[in-house]
């Protein structure tokens, strides 16, 4: 199996307060691999390490052999790095339509292309489609979501970041997120998922780890970590 990212011993700091204390972690192509953790624990500091949102004060962050530490952050998402932020990150003022062509501002295919993917965003999700004029800022949290996935998707990513895709959503609309994201992983796409709902991300991964104070904790096969007694009773509510 082909490694797609490598975090080696990443130390981020805000000031005085170190939010990551020597973090690593292991992606590798074509699995999808979540991050757990309770609040605070340095989640988003990582996810935002790796995109070049922060930069660390010490350590190593390889994506497809090559360290991408310093670079800019638009830099990093012209390798194949796509993030969907926690709270989702949309363009409120923005249509719909416009927030899509955002997430293809660093292609250089031509505008047949871009209009094409476009069109299968909308078909992906038809509810969109309808409110592509619409200022993105007026979509329910649902909707939203589903315009931070395809606005991501219309780089042609390699690697996608989530961090917290089912925060505040139904949970009718957590499933179809997460129904979502296992047919982008089909198409090849290598996901690093950061998601407080445990049980649902575990069960769409190949590979988990668990965050602790800024440091790794555990890590393993997910199914292994889903019989763990630890991480039933610390974040799948049960013994």
């Amino acid at each position: 199996m082909t490694t797609m990212l490598e975090v080696e011993d990443v130390v981020t700091t805000y000031g005085q307060i170190v939010a990551l204390k020597g973090a690593s972690l292991k992606v590798d192509a074509g699995d999808v691999v979540c991050l757990l953790g309770a609040n605070g624990a340095g989640k988003s500091t990582l996810i935002n390490t790796i995109s070049g949102i922060l930069r660390p004060h010490s350590g190593r962050i390889l994506f497809e052999g090559r360290d991408i530490v310093g670079m800019k952050a638009s830099g990093i998402a012209g390798l194949g790095i796509a993030q969907v932020p926690e709270g989702r990150g949309i363009f409120a003022h923005m249509t719909v339509y416009e927030n899509l062509l955002m997430g293809a501002h660093l292609r250089r295919d031509g505008s047949g292309a871009i209009e094409s993917d476009v069109e299968a965003s909308y078909s992906r999700f038809p509810v969109l489609a309808k409110r592509k004029h619409q200022k993105a800022g007026v979509l329910s949290g649902g909707e939203q979501q589903m315009l931070a996935l395809a606005r991501a998707l219309m780089s042609h990513p390699k690697l996608l970041l989530l961090d917290e895709p089912s925060m505040g959503l139904s949970p009718i609309m957590v499933d179809f997120v997460f129904e979502t994201i296992k047919a982008i992983a089909a198409t090849g796409v290598t996901i690093l998922l950061v998601e407080q709902n445990a049980r649902v991300a575990l069960n769409i991964s190949n590979r988990a780890y668990v965050l602790q104070n800024g440091e790794m904790a555990m890590s393993g096969p997910a199914e292994e970590l889903m019989q763990s007694e630890l991480i039933q009773e610390a974040y799948l509510g049960s013994a």
